[in-house]
């Protein structure tokens, strides 16, 4: 297991993986930067605080994209990669005394832990200042590398994490069934927005009117209705075709009209209808959608 503290005496290296290569940094008053954490968060962002800190001990670059994806590869999955092993054997002292123990800082435990195994005469940690010095490695890198340069830096970032991407979803062989599941996933949390939409309309719209909840029980319908009728004082005979055209039902239709001219539910106000409606209008539009999205699945199966 990876070490949580560091020790009274040591030398401090931190291992930062780049997408052009591998960097281990050097500290050697590595007990003062750990016993002073608000200093080292004050150096992190100024170059020149940060760089009496930290000094570049020795940096590989990949050789080749092919070989910079095969290494974040061995990364991601907590692998020591043999470039690695090769690297931080060359660059760091595998002899260690009583006055002087060499730790190696890294920022991902797995990774660690893989180290640790490998290399047991260090003392391999992922805690203490080891998160702030990577911030700070990671703020500044393209600058701590001679002849790397921002635009170079962020070139090698993109190549490789788009290679990485592609990698990942080449191999994952339950692609397909994943679109499915998502698709599924999806047209569940719809139909649970569309419910959560339709509980506040209905509530909030029987203050005005509230014997039309007990006509008309669908969702949908009723959102549309609102949408007809902003204000029970509009139902009038007048309304009894477009009123027959959205719930499908004349009988429907006509004690909508005379629940409306004897109902007892509130006046509405203009802050009133302007909070309601557009609910309204995104509930409808949300179960439209859901009903699409439900019918070209059953065409598709």
């Amino acid at each position: 297991a990876i070490q949580e503290n560091f020790p009274a005496a040591m030398v401090l290296f931190v291992l930062f993986e780049h997408a052009s290569g591998y960097a281990l940094f050097k500290s050697i008053a590595a007990e003062e930067i750990g016993a002073e954490m608000d200093e080292v968060q004050e150096a992190v962002l100024d170059l020149a605080k940060f760089g009496k800190v930290l000094k570049l001990q020795a940096f590989q670059p990949f050789k080749t994209g092919a070989n910079a994806l095969e290494n974040m590869t061995s990364i991601s999955e907590g692998i020591l990669h043999d470039d690695l092993e090769n690297f931080l054997e060359a660059n760091i002292p595998r002899i260690c005394t009583r006055k002087s123990k060499s730790t190696v800082g890294v920022a991902d435990t797995r990774l660690g832990a893989a180290i640790q195994e490998k290399f047991t005469q260090w003392i391999v940690t992922a805690t203490g200042v080891v998160p702030e010095l990577l911030r700070g490695i990671r703020l500044h890198f393209h600058k701590l590398v001679q002849g790397l340069g921002r635009s170079a830096a962020g070139k090698a970032q993109l190549g490789l994490g788009h290679s990485y991407s592609r990698a990942k979803v080449k191999f994952n062989v339950h692609r397909i069934d994943n679109m499915i599941i998502q698709s599924i996933a999806l047209l569940d949390q719809l139909d649970k927005d569309i419910n959560t939409f339709s509980m506040r309309i209905k509530e909030w719209y029987s203050y005005h009117f509230p014997e039309l909840m007990k006509i008309v029980g669908d969702n949908h319908t009723y959102a549309r209705l609102l949408l007809c009728i902003p204000s029970r004082k509009e139902l009038t005979s007048d309304k009894l075709d477009e009123l027959e055209a959205v719930v499908s039902d004349s009988d429907k239709a006509k004690a909508i009209i005379e629940a409306g001219r004897t109902s007892m539910g509130e006046r509405v106000c203009l802050k009133w209808k302007l909070t309601v409606f557009p609910l309204c209008r995104h509930g409808y539009s949300s179960a439209r959608f859901d009903q699409h999205s439900a019918f070209r699945q059953t065409s598709c199966e």
